[in-house]
């Protein structure tokens, strides 16, 4: 049963105008379908950018009809990556998803130091866990982008993380900051930049969410967990951000949940100039179509933020 992911794709299909999704480089299966989702849950307009041959053969294959789909032809996957973040530099569109090119090979384009759409936030991805058995959807950060950050970057993908908390309609964001034990130990140096992030919260160099770490995953999302260990936290027991200490913690943790707890993982890429939806060929349809809505309501919500507004989305 899916919960939240189902109102992510509502929200987001009321939003007008339309997001232009520009989908890069559709030249498998997965990717080209992905796009088609964009178009079934109408939550915006996909524009296909790549090797046109190629996407109309495969688009016969799959049975697809490409009828009034904007399609822009270049010859491979290296152009339709700076394609795509030139035409968001000329504000032509909204949100970027990878197709069947390399996660690395899309974000040269899009770090790129002279034409690309870096900002002043870092990079980083977060996954919005929907888990049957619990109250809230889960975020989880960093699981694809930042391999081992450092303290700085941790600090980014918090940030960037409660941010996509507050875009999602979460009202009071409680961060989890992961390690392997509660106290501080010079031993593990997670420990150690969880409890730097904790103090980042209270001095405001991080906004907007109560931060705690280090706690262990039994005591961040288990008040009873938190009850047993005699834990004095407002975040133990009901966090709805979990920061990973590095890309493996988090990609094994994502995948227990999916196939051991039967949740969905959409998820979205920001700190660029538009959110990117990395698509993955195990993702399922409403996977993808729920990443980019995801994606769709970060930009609406940041797009707010720059303007001084805040518009929640309720649950």
């Amino acid at each position: 049963m899916v919960k939240f992911v189902n109102q992510f794709i509502r929200k987001a299909s009321k939003i007008r105008p339309e997001a232009r999704v520009g989908v890069i480089h559709p030249c498998s299966d997965y990717a080209l379908l992905g796009a088609i989702e964009v178009i079934k849950y109408k939550i915006g307009k996909p524009v296909l950018i790549g090797p046109l041959a190629k996407i109309k053969v495969l688009a016969v294959k799959l049975n697809l009809s490409l009828s009034g789909i904007e399609c822009i032809d270049v010859p491979h996957s290296h152009a339709a990556a700076e394609t795509a973040v030139a035409l968001v530099k000329n504000g032509k569109l909204d949100i970027l998803m990878k197709g069947s090119l390399h996660t690395d090979e899309l974000m040269h384009a899009v770090l790129d130091s002279k034409t690309g759409i870096r900002t002043d936030r870092r990079v980083t991805h977060c996954c919005v866990m929907d888990i049957p058995k619990y109250n809230s959807p889960l975020l989880v950060a960093d699981i694809a982008i930042n391999v081992s950050p450092d303290l700085d970057t941790k600090k980014h993908i918090t940030q960037n993380a409660i941010d996509l908390a507050k875009a999602i309609g979460i009202k009071n964001v409680k961060v989890a900051v992961l390690s392997a034990d509660e106290q501080v130990r010079s031993q593990i140096p997670s420990t150690i930049d969880a409890a730097a992030l904790s103090k980042m919260g209270e001095r405001n160099q991080i906004t907007s969410a109560l931060i705690d770490g280090p706690l262990a995953f039994d005591v961040a999302i288990s008040a009873i967990a938190t009850k047993i260990k005699h834990i004095d936290s407002d975040v133990a027991g009901h966090a709805n951000i979990l920061i990973v200490p590095t890309i493996e913690a988090g990609n094994i943790l994502v995948k227990q949940l999916k196939y051991f707890a039967n949740a969905l993982m959409p998820g979205v890429v920001i700190g660029a100039a538009v959110p990117i939806v990395l698509t993955s060929r195990a993702d399922d349809g409403l996977t993808r179509a729920a990443s980019c809505a995801l994606a769709i309501l970060y930009a609406k919500w940041y797009r707010n933020f720059i303007g001084g507004k805040y518009e929640h989305f309720d649950n």
